[in-house]
């Protein structure tokens, strides 16, 4: 008898176990979590209206969401279905909304013309000799209109706060054309430009936190070296713009470029230490906290990061003060929707991508990083922190080779090391220059010790090699099959092992099929374009030939810019389409070009770079022509292109690169000529 009872008993546990089995495959592949659908939909209808209304629709563009929606929507039972499709049209529609009305808004304004402006300077960067003033509370002619004004001005001319006056002419910037200038001035709401006009300072804004950038600014450049100065103002409001260009490329060459920033890193760590001054108000410790945070977001001009930043940690502070489970992901995503609704246009911004990719990538990886991690005896703390720097670095690459041409591999070894002494050297720094600005005749006693280790950073990247960065190719529509694939391998999914493996290997194959047909060309001839206010390059690409060409009032920055996105290597030629050939072939020569080439002869003085004067030359199988020094023709796999940087108006040729195009890719075969 008792032994009959215990075979049922074991057939008991054996149906409940396949029972349990049962219900396990009918749970959701992905848990309903409202936050998180209202955001990606909200994503998604921004970033559809952004392509219709500013290039063309591709099918790769639908992937994520159809991945998404497959694993998001079952089981298919009504409770499930109908909340997803709801918020999948209402929030994908306020998406459509809400950059269609920031766009009508961005175009609204004043017409191109001669005016009479005034504006207060809220930023200033440093050009190639010259500064680049932004203009806020601009006035044409005595009246008022919304949008920023950037303009021309000499290096020392203004600073922060200054409210000045001239007559010029402005023009309109335009909606973005594929080129990084343009889709900035979108972004950050610059709706007009105007030259080097005569600037007359007429008085001092009375934004408070506006002067008191201003004081900062001037304190640490008087109390510090300029370079000490410039890292530090970076740190503490994120402004980077004023950093020489060698060191600025340090520093975004070697993965620090966030500590700069003032990210959600700064922002947590000001609000930890306020939390923490005030933990004898026990749950109510939040409210100073993010008031603190608050403040030091609207000094820093409310960059989406910190916005991000202060959003997350008031959420989580509100939960833990009313003993409510927090969840990362939720609040993420919860963070992500008035970002989204209000500032629609920062979804193409670097910071955007970068600050929510980098916490996305700590909610999808780092869990399961750090237990892998802990089962091979790796002590907790240190396999805590190396679980979310590689989680970060893994999410974020596909952004950091999109926006900015490169991914440094340096950085994951010097965030590995700087990283834990930010909190130290923020708050250090703050809390003296905060001594400083109180009484300035002893800032250089409060700030010697802050300048003093700043002053060690560049010799830090002087010692270290930075140049060790994965460069000059694009992940074109592989940056999706990546994301999908990130999706796939993180424990947020639930897949069978089998399943999860078996997709994970056909999306690394398409991943690697689609980056080697962006980047490779095997036979014919790939033409990448960028232009835009006046400025052009172009790459021409063969299986054995790479020759950039370059016109308009191109910078050698901007030619850096567009190789480092486009091509890694060591260039057969550049060629040089200006009438002004001298200022383009000194630019030329820093380009690493085995030779340059350009019309009419002139004198250079360059003695290492070979330098060709010719009408007509070949590079490879490339046939070139000039027809005066403003305008090339190139004959390529039996078609004619015609390069005319300097002039707008179609001029006839089996393809014409027009002035304003921006971002276009051709590929050309046995003459036939096709837009990619």
């Amino acid at each position: 008898m008792s032994a009959f009872a215990a075979r049922g008993g074991e057939e008991m546990s054996g149906a409940e176990q396949k029972e349990n089995l049962r219900e396990k495959a009918r749970l959701p592949r992905v848990n309903f979590r409202p936050a998180l659908y209202c955001a990606l939909f909200l994503a998604f209808g921004i970033f559809l209206y952004l392509r219709i209304r500013f290039g063309s629709v591709n099918v790769s563009d639908f992937l994520f969401l159809a991945f998404f929606l497959f694993f998001g929507l079952p089981p298919l039972t009504k409770k499930r279905v109908v909340p997803v499709l709801v918020l999948f049209f209402v929030c994908a529609g306020l998406g459509v909304l809400s950059a269609h009305l920031y766009t009508e808004r961005f175009l609204s304004g004043a017409t191109e013309g001669e005016y009479a402006v005034q504006g207060v300077v809220i930023d200033i960067s440093e050009g190639e000799g010259y500064g680049i003033a932004t203009l806020d509370d601009v006035s044409l002619d005595g009246r008022s209109f919304s949008g920023k004004l950037r303009v021309s001005v000499g290096t020392d001319e203004v600073r922060r706060g200054d409210i000045v006056s001239f007559e010029g002419n402005v023009k309109r910037t335009g909606l973005p054309r594929g080129d990084f200038y343009s889709s900035y001035c979108y972004q950050t709401d610059i709706r007009y430009t105007a030259g080097s006009p005569k600037l007359v300072k007429t008085g001092t804004t009375a934004n408070p936190l506006l002067r008191l950038k201003a004081r900062l600014y001037d304190t640490l450049h008087t109390s510090m070296d300029k370079d000490s100065a410039d890292l530090s103002f970076a740190l503490l409001t994120g402004d980077s713009k004023g950093m020489d260009g060698g060191l600025k490329q340090a520093v975004q060459r070697g993965g620090i470029a966030h500590m700069f920033a003032v990210s959600g890193l700064h922002i947590g760590i000001l609000y930890a230490a306020v939390s923490l001054a005030c933990k004898r108000m026990g749950k109510y410790s939040v409210i100073p906290a993010a008031c603190g945070a608050l403040l030091y977001c609207a000094f820093c001009g409310f960059t989406v990061s910190s916005v991000r930043a202060v959003i997350m940690c008031t959420a989580f502070g509100v939960q833990r003060a009313f003993g409510r489970k927090t969840d990362l992901l939720s609040t993420l995503s919860f963070s992500a929707i008035p970002v989204l609704l209000f500032l629609p246009a920062q979804w193409l911004s670097a910071g955007f991508r970068l600050s929510y990719g980098a916490v996305l990538g700590l909610a999808l990886f780092s869990g399961s990083l750090s237990r892998g991690f802990k089962k091979i005896r790796i002590p907790a703390f240190l396999a805590n922190y190396l679980s979310a720097s590689i989680s970060v670095q893994l999410f974020t690459l596909p952004v950091v080779l999109e926006s900015f041409g490169y991914f440094p591999v340096w950085g994951f070894f010097l965030n590995f090391f700087l990283i834990p002494v930010l909190p130290v050297l923020f708050l250090g720094l703050l809390v003296c220059s905060v001594f400083a600005l109180i009484i300035p005749p002893a800032a250089f006693v409060f700030l010697y010790i802050p300048a003093s280790v700043m002053s060690l950073l560049p010799f830090l990247f002087a010692a270290v090699s930075l140049s060790f960065v994965i460069t000059g190719f694009s992940l074109g529509a592989g940056s999706v099959v990546y994301y999908v694939g990130a999706a796939v391998l993180s424990g947020r999914l639930r897949l069978k092992f089998k399943l999860r493996c078996v997709v994970a290997g056909v999306l690394s194959a398409l991943f690697v099929v689609i980056v080697v047909f962006e980047n490779v060309t095997v036979t014919g001839c790939k033409i990448t374009v960028e232009e835009g206010d006046g400025a052009g390059a172009a790459l021409v690409q063969t299986n054995s030939e790479n020759v950039l060409i370059i016109g308009g009032d191109v910078s050698l920055s901007r030619c850096e810019d567009f190789l480092a996105h486009r091509y890694g290597g060591t260039l057969d030629a550049v060629i040089v389409v200006s009438e002004n050939e001298q200022k383009h072939i000194n630019r030329a020569a820093f380009l690493h070009a085995e030779t340059v080439y350009a019309c009419e002869e002139i004198a250079t003085g360059l003695r290492k770079t070979n330098l060709v004067f010719a009408e007509s030359f070949t590079v490879g199988e490339l046939s070139f022509r000039y027809e005066g020094s403003g305008k090339l023709y190139m004959l390529a796999e039996g078609s004619t292109v015609e390069f005319d940087f300097e002039n707008s108006s179609p001029l006839g040729g089996d393809l014409f690169i027009e002035s304003g195009s921006g971002g276009l890719k051709y590929f050309l075969k046995n003459g036939i000529i096709r837009k990619i």
